[in-house]
């Protein structure tokens, strides 16, 4: 048995989840780091006296995934391989009274705003002087900003409120402050993250502000990608296309989940918008952003989802060409308005809804990729694995775009730009040389 007592004790966070859930998870990092605590980000070995657990509670696979990763490490104290297990996050703010009961070896559970009991739990102080300081868990040439908390919009099957409140934007002094630090420290390219990107500032500033974030953030020197994602397709502030356009230091590049395709389950779906203003949107976005590359997810099989409406969504789709899509099947979740209709599409039917979108989208990809054939891009170079280095142009963002792919044999600096040409294409990935 480790001897007791966590004030030198080994800590060991684990995430799970999104981009989100990370940045949390860097900040908990940072603030036991400014204590002098000893702490790692998911260890590669099982020698931590206390692990931290921050959750996900999304949706279905992403909760049995959280419980499992609690039952892993709540096993492995009666083992006496750990000393403590403390739950955090999404999943613990939304069950916390359920699990208590269900799983009672766990020593605490936390919500998602109750950093500063944690911090008490483990000894630690929460010190204002690191707010803006942030110490990265990614690769240290890229990370992601999260620029408010919460959401207000009404989605008729996201739980997001329930677990993270209400839209809560950060000041944009406290964000470039931010975003300075860690461009002194290397990085290269930083993230915009929220539930909604496009109701930033409301709270703060009476107006929907991102545009001005924006424009501050780009004349930092030494920034040079910004990225967006998680925008909204209702009330989108347009002033944000004319920052995109003039600044050559943010990408071109917008993640808007759009959730569907048919105007009568957008309406079921509570989004504020229909299929009509949707595609107006769209189009103005691509005619003010020449080259954009669009990213959406859209959900299969939501309560009351007939056929002529999955078709609807199809068509959109097929019509629309986004270079970057994914699909969620509906999970029917516990206090939201879905919940209170039949959950009546089947699990195979929403497979099969599915696969046909991925199979379509899979074509329109391979044909975009296969177009920039003997192109040449600028690539941020982030990893070398699998004989290759591996790298992204501004088009693709970390974990869930396509990738560039360089032989190793061509020597690139991983954290560094390369300008690289395209020498071949798959559905989801380009591979290509470096421009000597």
């Amino acid at each position: 048995m480790k001897t007791k007592g966590n004030k030198k004790a080994k800590i060991n966070i684990v995430t799970l989840g999104c981009s989100k859930n990370l940045v949390d998870s860097e900040l908990l990092y940072t603030q036991l780091r400014g204590n002098g605590m000893n702490v790692t980000h998911e260890s590669a070995k099982d020698d931590s006296q206390i692990v931290v657990i921050n959750t996900c509670g999304f949706i279905d696979n992403a909760k049995q995934e959280s419980i499992d990763t609690i039952l892993r490490y709540v096993d492995a104290k009666e083992a006496g391989q750990v000393e403590k297990v403390f739950v955090t996050g999404c999943l613990s703010h939304r069950y916390r009274h359920e699990l208590e009961t269900e799983i009672p070896q766990v020593d605490s559970w936390f919500g998602t705003n109750e950093l500063p009991r944690l911090l008490k739990t483990l000894k630690a102080d929460y010190k204002h002087e690191l707010i803006g300081e942030r110490l990265l868990t990614t690769p240290s040439h890229y990370a992601y900003m999260k620029i408010a908390e919460g959401c207000d919009r009404p989605c008729s099957f996201c739980a997001i409120p329930l677990m993270r409140g209400k839209h809560e934007s950060r000041p944009i002094d406290e964000l470039v402050l931010s975003a300075r630090n860690m461009v002194a420290k290397g990085t290269k390219e930083i993230i915009l993250i929220a539930q909604d990107l496009t109701y930033y500032g409301l709270d703060l500033y009476k107006k929907r502000n991102l545009s001005e974030l924006l424009a501050r953030l780009s004349d930092i020197d030494g920034l040079e990608w910004i990225r967006l994602q998680y925008a909204y397709p209702a009330g989108f502030p347009m002033d944000i296309l004319d920052v995109m356009a003039e600044r050559s230091n943010i990408c071109k590049y917008l993640d808007m989940p759009l959730q569907h395709g048919s105007s009568e389950m957008l309406k079921k779906m509570r989004r504020g918008i229909d299929r009509p203003k949707t595609e107006q949107l769209l189009q103005t976005i691509r005619e003010k952003i020449p080259g954009i590359h669009m990213r959406t997810t859209l959900i299969v099989g939501h309560p009351g989802e007939t056929e002529d409406m999955f078709e609807e969504m199809y068509r959109f789709v097929e019509a629309q060409r986004f270079e970057r899509l994914g699909v969620f099947q509906y999970s029917h979740e516990e206090q939201t308005h879905s919940y209170s209709f039949e959950d009546n599409v089947t699990p195979e039917e929403k497979q099969e809804r599915t696969d046909l979108i991925m199979e379509l989208q899979q074509g329109i990809s391979e044909e975009k990729n296969k177009a920039k054939i003997g192109q040449e891009f600028r690539v941020l170079i982030d990893k070398k694995e699998s004989g290759h280095f591996v790298g992204r142009t501004e088009f693709d963002s970390p974990e869930v775009d396509n990738e560039v792919l360089i032989p190793a044999e061509h020597y690139v600096r991983i954290g560094d730009f390369a300008r690289v040409k395209i020498t071949s294409a798959t559905e989801f990935d380009l591979y290509g040389v470096p421009v000597i």
